[in-house]
């Protein structure tokens, strides 16, 4: 029996066209699938048992995410009436039930795990998250001591009635609802309402002496216990914690506002006070609390969720910190000094002798920091820009920013108010940076600034020379330790012509060049990708072959979508290696039936964007920050760089693609029906797992004393042992 080639097959294929609901799955179900994978992780008994608490607590924070961003905007446009659907042709009012179903079995399923599996075997391991009830009666009186002396004096009992009204909740604080009535009436009353809000200074957990290494009680099982204190004179019908969820998208119109800065905090005061859209409450509380909550809080049953265990589940994830037990968790691994950088070194005498590939985490994020240290102390350099999106709160980036510009240098750093869950902790920077002299500016109106770039110029003997470092993750080093990304550093005139353009793009008023190296959004980022894919679909319409790899965060833009389905039909190996949500619909005849979609759920966050074309042989290799969706697109500013030296291509596509393409132990592969399933090794196939893959290949580079250039190095060192 013959094969068709990619030609015969193209002739069978029918065309996309243009508007095919079929091929498309609604965003937000789709990322509920990515996330059901999280809770696997969590589930999975051959993951170390405090990493399988980090997961829980993963899953918890990525559903208040969930809540405050994407089903408030659902819950908005049902309220506005909205009849425009999105590709899936899902209308709010179609989604947002399902998509509140959906949540509703993960998070039972996540609270099985963590109250039937995780925290039974730590408690068998020494590690106990306890209830009140369930203390020795010495541990007991030590909590009550605790309790008199460090929380009742932060504590304040609110009354609930038309002298007193409903308190107003922040968004994901922890509450106690009380039903109570007069110790001393004798006629049947409605029970009265109160409430009690946990400060957010108390710890979360109170440790409790008890044999182990570790023993805690959630701070609102402490407050129920003794809460009767609070209230001398009443009987305590029932006492039961709650957290309300809030919309937390900031929201105004960027042309009307003098002071972008002003405005971002302006709002961020209000947000505390924007609409609930979940209550999650204690499984005890009766229907009769639930009933006066929900109404106070304009929500509806449907948006009610109650919980057997702990509230705030996103808070288990400080509990691990605080052992250490080794056994509990995965292998410790140190990133290693890429040995591409000569110890000792200058990094500018680095980066001048040839680019730089870093692969954070498995590489160390040090040089990133060091350039900016380096360039605030060095009297010859002479300015400094950045761009900031997501940063630590104590990041030492910015303090070297600040010390530059104390140092007499000139420094521009622009700043991304509208950084979504970072608007706080970038409008505190961004008041530092100007007080220090930093010229601090806000990017382009209706655009975010989503790339991640630096620029550092120095005067040298040979004249100006400037240096760049372009990443696909944040000026981060906490996150940078957890994040999988790539950090490119270069001193070649045609990308630093291009940086110095770009940021002049940013800071001024002047027309977008001609790029030699860049791709920009909004500019022409998209447009670029489709030519790529157009080119590998005519490589393979006749007869040649083609290839395509993206790894992104997400894949949801439906240009793209129908234009890989397009170039698959006609041959085109189309494989996509996606960490979040993707809404192609695979497996479907004469559309995607050709397309695999994977994702890798380990201890990092798959983070770096590539995209891969190979049309005959010929290989394009771009490392990016977009991720492939209609925002990055159209309403960010976003920049694509080519990988043109062929050992960092080699490394790119031979090892960090080729490796997460293997992965037969972390991997899970897109099903027709949307959901993910799981890939094991076949009979007799070797167990892949990608992320301990690359640990153990930096380790061994480390030990031998080779980085990513090291083969020309080891020849040398067998001539010289001749």
């Amino acid at each position: 029996m013959s094969s068709s080639g990619p030609a015969q097959r193209a002739q069978s294929s029918p065309s996309v066209r243009a508007t095919e609901p079929e091929l498309f799955v609604n965003r937000e179900l789709s990322f509920l699938e990515f996330h059901q994978r999280i809770v696997e992780e969590a589930a999975d008994p051959a993951v170390p048992l405090l990493e399988r608490l980090k997961f829980v607590a993963i899953v918890g924070a990525n559903l208040d995410e969930f809540f405050m961003v994407r089903v408030a905007g659902l819950k908005q446009q049902q309220k506005s009436g909205v009849l425009e659907a999105g590709p899936d042709k899902m209308l709010p009012k179609e989604a947002l039930p399902a998509v509140l179903a959906r949540v509703a079995r993960q998070a039972q399923e996540t609270e099985r795990i963590l109250l039937g599996e995780v925290l039974p075997a730590l408690r068998a391991q020494g590690i106990g998250v306890y209830a009140v009830e369930e203390l020795p009666e010495e541990a007991r009186r030590g909590l009550q001591t605790k309790f008199e002396h460090q929380v009742f004096p932060m504590l304040t009992p609110l009354a609930v009635d038309p002298g007193h009204p409903f308190p107003f909740l922040k968004n994901r604080t922890l509450n106690l609802a009380i039903h109570l009535v007069p110790e001393r009436s004798q006629d049947e009353i409605s029970p009265l309402l109160a409430m009690v809000q946990v400060p957010p200074l108390l710890p979360r957990f109170v440790d409790v002496d008890m044999p182990g290494d570790l023993a805690v009680v959630p701070i609102e099982r402490v407050i129920k216990a003794h809460v009767g204190q609070l209230f001398p004179g009443m009987k305590i019908l029932e006492c039961v914690p709650f957290r309300v969820i809030r919309n937390w998208d900031l929201s105004f119109d960027e042309d009307e506002q003098e002071d972008l800065l002003d405005t971002v905090q302006k709002e961020l005061r209000k947000r505390w006070r924007l609409d609930a859209v979940r209550l999650e409450i204690s499984a005890e509380a009766s229907t009769e609390l639930v009933e006066q909550l929900h109404g106070a809080l304009d929500l509806t049953l449907a948006d009610v969720y109650r919980q057997a265990g702990p509230l705030a589940l996103v808070d288990f994830g400080k509990l691990p910190a605080r052992v250490g037990r080794s056994d509990l968790r995965d292998e410790p691994f140190q990133p290693v000094r890429s040995l591409d950088l000569r110890d000792g070194e200058d990094l500018f005498l680095a980066i001048a002798r040839a680019d730089l590939l870093l692969h954070h985490p498995y590489e160390s994020y040090e040089p990133v920091v060091d350039l900016l240290e380096r360039a605030a102390k060095d009297p010859a350099v002479l300015a400094i820009k950045q761009t900031l999106y997501r940063v630590n709160r104590e990041s030492p980036i910015l303090r070297s920013l600040i010390q530059a510009a104390e140092n007499g240098k000139q420094v521009t750093a622009l700043v991304e108010l509208k950084a979504r869950f970072d608007e706080e902790i970038n409008v505190e920077w961004a008041r530092l940076l100007e007080k220090a002299g930093v010229h601090v500016v806000y990017g382009m109106i209706g655009l975010k600034t989503h790339c991640k770039v630096t620029l550092v110029v120095r005067r040298e003997a040979a004249g100006i020379r400037r240096y760049v470092h372009l990443g696909t993750g944040n000026y981060n080093e906490q996150t940078a330790t957890i994040y999988s990304d790539l950090s490119f550093f270069t001193a070649r005139t045609d990308v630093c012509d291009d940086i110095s353009a770009l940021f002049n793009l940013l800071t001024g008023y002047s027309s977008p060049p001609i790029w030699k190296k860049l791709v920009v959004a909004p500019l022409s980022l998209r447009q670029r990708v489709l030519e790529h894919i157009d080119t590998a679909k005519d490589a393979a319409k006749k007869g040649g072959k083609a290839k395509i790899i993206f790894k992104s965060n997400a894949l949801i833009d439906p240009k793209i979508i129908r234009a890989l389905c397009k170039a698959a039909q006609h041959g085109v190996e189309v494989i996509l290696l996606i960490r979040g949500p993707c809404t192609m619909r695979v497996g479907i005849p004469g559309l995607s039936e050709r397309i695999v979609v994977r994702t890798v759920v380990d201890r990092f966050l798959e983070h770096s964007r590539i995209f891969y074309f190979n049309k005959n042989g010929q290989e394009d290799v771009f490392i990016t920050s977009t991720d492939v969706m209609p925002r990055n697109f159209d309403r960010r500013i976003e920049v694509m760089l080519p990988i043109e030296d062929e050992r960092q291509r080699r490394r790119i596509v031979d090892e960090i693609l080729a490796l997460e393409l293997q992965d037969n132990t972390k991997a899970a592969v897109l099903s027709p029906d949307g959901t993910y399933r799981r890939v094991h090794p076949a009979e007799g196939q070797k167990p892949v797992r990608a992320q301990a893959e690359l640990i153990q290949l930096a380790k061994k580079r480390a030990r031998e004393g080779f980085g990513a250039g090291g083969t020309e190095k080891r020849k040398k060192d067998k001539k010289k042992s001749r």
